[in-house]
Order: structure tokens, then sequence, then C-alpha cells
């Protein structure tokens, strides 16, 4: 089985040296500086342009436009990866002789989710960012997509999630879920106006599209299996605090986890 995993970044940055892996420059329209040497966005079919609100769903669209002979896809992103053990470090990120392996019982390789506990992912989506897009996606899944209703209000009231935009797939799978999501987004960007919202608000598909991923999840009958993610580099938990503590009381911050 032929696999990809990208690894999206929009710098040059430590990659993993297995085999198996393709860094890939997001936004390379814009990104691309002489001597990176990754995989670019740009190149053939492509959404590079919408990067600044697609976040790393450029690097998926290229992978499902222009990667037609591989076997299974996947996603991580530069600083955040699926890992085959601890520590996480760039010699432990998953091989694909284990990617083979699960791909023999799986259709679909997740993180493990993550859980917000005191709140559920409706609630914890709109006290970080704008209510409308959310909102609006309900509508465009239920208008063009009913038969993913019921999974897209289930995963609302749930209080954790498959997130990050990061998975493996089989082929067959990762064209179902390419299909529904990049189709429900195409159809959202021409309900919202994101022309006043922060550069850190309109990166706002690449939100909406985290929670996507469980909505297609739970209404297909992809088989799947979830793995530890872990991030390389530190993590800022006093300030992720805070800004958990602003949202609660209704003060829009900067920063989404």
């Amino acid at each position: 089985m032929k696999i990809e995993i990208l690894v999206a970044a929009h710098k040059e940055f430590p990659m993993p040296k297995k085999e198996g892996y393709l860094p890939v420059l997001v936004g390379a329209v814009k990104n691309y500086k002489p001597g990176i040497s990754y995989q670019r966005d740009d190149d053939g079919e492509n959404i590079s342009s919408k990067n600044p609100n697609y976040n790393e769903l450029t690097a998926v669209y290229w992978a499902w436009k222009n990667l037609k002979d591989v076997d299974a896809i996947g996603l991580v992103h530069y600083r955040r990866l699926l890992f085959d053990k601890r520590p996480y470090s760039l010699d432990n990120v998953i091989s694909i002789d284990k990617v083979n392996q699960l791909l023999q019982k799986y259709d679909v390789i997740l993180p493990k989710k993550r859980n917000y506990y005191i709140e559920t992912n409706y609630s914890h989506y709109i006290h970080a960012h704008h209510k409308e897009p959310l909102d609006e996606a309900r509508k465009v899944i239920a208008e063009a997509y009913p038969n993913y209703l019921p999974a897209f209000d289930k995963v609302m009231k749930k209080r954790g999630a498959h997130m990050f935009n990061m998975f493996i797939m089989k082929r067959n799978a990762f064209e179902s879920y390419c299909s529904f999501m990049f189709n429900v987004l195409g159809k959202l960007e021409k309900r919202i106006d994101i022309s006043e919202y922060s550069v850190q608000e309109a990166r706002v598909y690449g939100y909406v599209s985290e929670l996507l991923m469980d909505v297609w999840l739970y209404t297909n009958a992809f088989t799947y299996d979830e793995i530890p993610w872990g991030q390389i580099g530190g993590k800022n938990t006093i300030k992720k605090g805070i800004s958990l503590i602003k949202r609660k009381v209704g003060i829009k911050t900067k920063t989404h986890f």
C-alpha cells in the first residue's frame, strides 16, 4: 500500500525523516521563499490562495486533486503529529509499517479525541469564535446534506471531538471525506461575510472543518482507530488557561485550542 502523510507547514521546520512523510508548504503562493524544498500546495489544481481562511486544508485539497496514485493519505502538522510512543519527538512519529498494519483493520486513523469536559463542542466553538459560521454550516448541511444533520447535532452536543484536521485514510474514505467537507465549506463561503474578521478569525473554514470530521465519520460506515497525538515544542498552559476563562465570561480571544 502506497501511503503519503502530508506534513503541513508555512515555513521551514525540522521534519520527520521516516519513509512516507511529505512536507507540504501551505499557502505557497505567498509563503514560498527560495531554498524551501517542500512540496508546494500551489502546484497543479489548488486553493493555495485560500490558505489564510482554510489553514492546512489547502494541503488536503492539493492531495485530493493531485495525488492520484496513492492508496492512503494523511495529514499532520509541522509541530503536531501522530506518534507510536513517548517521548513525543520526530524519531517517534508513527511509522509507515504501523500505519499499514492499522489500515489492514481500519479505514481511518485519527488522533485521540480532545475532550472539553465543562463545555460542549458547540459552546466551546462559539466562546472562541464568531457564532454565525457554525450556525450557517448547519443550515448548509440541512439543505444540501440532510442525511448528515443528525450527526451534526450529535457532534455539537458532545464534549469532545477528533480535532486538528489530522488523519490518515484509505483512498475511498479520503475521497468521501474531501467531497463532503470541501463542498460544505464551498457553500458556506457564499453565505457568510468575513471581510471584517480579524486575521485569526478569518481562518474560519479551517476551524469549522475540525468539527465536520466527526459529522462525516458518524454518518458513514468507515471503521476507525485512535492513536496518540502530541505537540513538539512547548505549550503555554497558563496563557491557554487565561484564554479559557476569558471565553467563558464572553471576552473573545485570539487563541484557538
